[in-house]
């Protein structure tokens, strides 16, 4: 079985946690891309949900899906996320945004009841940061957030180079909401949401790919089969 096949097979999970009348969260990348496809064909035999879409891409195979599609500022929550990720942890932390839609997947994320994050095994990791953690950053003044970051990552106990992503024609990559993203290669960070923190506090990172306390659960396909990892609740919850 191939990359793809995992994946859908991993979207086809979460699919089976979609009721009817739901408002969704409609994921960005490759693996979302098979839960927004498979729900239309959910949606075209009688299914009645509506979705919010992350992307302008994720819009469009909505669109092309026939997904009816909302804002959050014509709702005021949604009921389950669905999206994948390029880092998961034990603890269901995330890296987010190899795929440049960070910002607009964690505003959707954080208004959503339940995350569900779909992905293919190789994604699950035993420590985030081999993947390149994206920072999403306003172009003015980037000498000095990225000062801003390095000092964040220093008290962090984490280093790296740091490099503003381009894009396939050799310009800077330019996010849905106008920003660039600087990707830093951290190999491993040790207290994700202590840095996850350190970066919200800098005036110029309008967000970043630390997903913290937002994935209500885990669906892995591997060769083996499909894996749900449920989030631990903390004490006392």
């Amino acid at each position: 079985m191939n990359m793809d096949q995992l994946k859908r097979q991993a979207a086809a999970r979460a699919l089976e946690e979609v009721r009817d009348g739901m408002q969704l969260g409609l994921g960005t990348g490759s693996t979302a891309k098979h839960f927004v496809e498979l729900l239309g064909e959910r949606v075209a035999a009688g299914l009645k949900v509506v979705g919010v879409p992350t992307s302008e891409a994720t819009r469009a195979d909505a669109e092309r899906c026939g997904v009816p599609l909302t804002t959050l500022d014509e709702i005021d929550h949604l009921d389950i996320t669905v999206d994948g990720a390029d880092e998961i942890d034990p603890e269901l932390n995330l890296i987010k945004g190899g795929g440049g839609a960070l910002l607009r997947e964690k505003i959707v994320a954080a208004a959503s009841d339940r995350m569900i994050v779909i992905a293919d095994d190789t994604k699950w990791v035993p420590t985030l940061g081999k993947f390149p953690l994206p920072v999403e950053v306003i172009p003015f003044g980037l000498g000095a957030t990225r000062r801003a970051i390095e000092k964040a990552f220093a008290e962090c106990g984490v280093s790296g180079q740091m490099a503003v992503r381009k894009a396939k024609d050799g310009h800077v990559f330019v996010t849905d909401g106008g920003h660039w993203i600087v990707d830093a290669q951290l190999g491993r960070i040790v207290d994700p949401p202590g840095l996850a923190k350190a970066l919200s506090a800098i005036p110029g990172v309008v967000e970043h790919g630390l997903f913290i306390g937002l994935a209500s659960s885990a669906v892995l396909a591997g060769g083996e089969g499909i894996r749900v990892i449920e989030r631990r609740k903390p004490k006392g919850d």
